[in-house]
């Protein structure tokens, strides 16, 4: 499993990620990221596990520490913002626990760091990030894929880190790849016998993008929030309060942000940058293929608002 004498050095979330588990989806690094530095060891988490105070039968938390477990891969107790310890459970699938040490457990240390993070992915539109935001099966990866096809790079999949300078707010990059369903492949011609299954039995494949990934930061110009809906591809604007929950509701584990105790911090975080970014709704019909036009739609609807800056 992991190795508890060498630890290598990885960046993903503008982290340096200091791990005893081999993490093969991200580069390596050896200096400390634009966030600082956190390890990810293996520890028997047994003792502490039974200790802490449980929100649910499978997550615990207590004063800057959460912990949940997976049953049949790990025990995972997320702590300070710095560390990430993982007790796995006999014979667990090293690459589910991979999944969740770079998906949940990030997403909850982002958080303690006082980090924003939103779940989606994020993109390369006319030289600046546009983040693509939606409920499970609105068609966000196959859309990001499409994009980058069309030569857009990604900067970053599932989880979106997002830093806010002088009320600007800047997109992070995670690592370079890309989660997609079989519908997904199948959609854009993709062999899936050619990528590897995030693990045993699964049908949502690792897709390496190390060609087209964005490795820097760059300003978060506009939130496509994706939804399925009977009728043809169209997109509207997203105004008032309903700008607000859009956010909010595409926050990366927004359930923990009130058993944490950082509503004040996250609400104040949304707040500092929500009426400088501009926000669309874009629908498409739930059967079909329709990449092509919502593409269509998104540079139309980004020109339009470059023009009515400049006006």
């Amino acid at each position: 499993m992991a190795s508890t004498v060498q630890c290598l050095g990885y960046k993903a979330f503008g982290l340096q990620i200091l791990s005893e588990f081999p993490l093969p989806e991200l580069p390596r690094a050896e200096q400390p990221g634009r966030l600082g530095s956190v390890s990810v060891v293996e520890a028997d988490l047994s003792e502490r596990w039974e200790a802490i105070p449980k929100i649910s039968p499978n997550l615990g938390m207590a004063e800057q520490e959460v912990m949940f477990m997976v049953k049949g891969t790990a025990v995972f107790s997320i702590q300070n913002g710095s560390t990430i310890s993982v007790s796995p459970a006999v014979h667990a699938d090293p690459d589910s626990i991979r999944l969740f040490i770079l998906g949940s457990c990030m997403g909850v240390l982002l958080m303690q760091k006082g980090v924003l993070a939103l779940h989606g992915s994020s993109l390369v539109l006319e030289n600046k990030a546009y983040a693509l935001v939606g409920r499970s099966g609105a068609g966000k990866s196959t859309l990001a894929s499409y994009l980058m096809d069309q030569g857009h790079l990604l900067v970053s999949d599932d989880v979106i880190p997002v830093l806010v300078h002088n009320g600007t707010p800047l997109a992070v990059p995670g690592y370079p790849q890309q989660k997609l369903w079989q519908q997904s492949l199948d959609y854009l011609g993709m062999n899936s016998s050619a990528y590897r299954p995030l693990f045993k039995r699964e049908t949502k494949f690792a897709i390496p993008v190390h060609d087209r990934f964005q490795a820097e930061p760059l300003p978060l110009a506009g939130i496509f929030e994706l939804s399925v809906q009977d009728g043809p591809v169209s997109v509207e604007a997203i105004s008032g309060l309903e700008r607000l929950h859009t956010l909010y509701n595409h926050t990366y584990q927004k359930a923990l942000v009130d058993p944490m105790g950082v509503r004040e911090w996250h609400f104040g975080m949304l707040a500092s940058f929500v009426n400088r970014l501009p926000m669309y709704r874009l629908t498409r019909p739930e059967q079909g293929f329709s990449a092509p036009q919502q593409t269509e739609l998104i540079f139309e609807t980004i020109t339009q608002k470059v023009k009515e800056m400049k006006i």
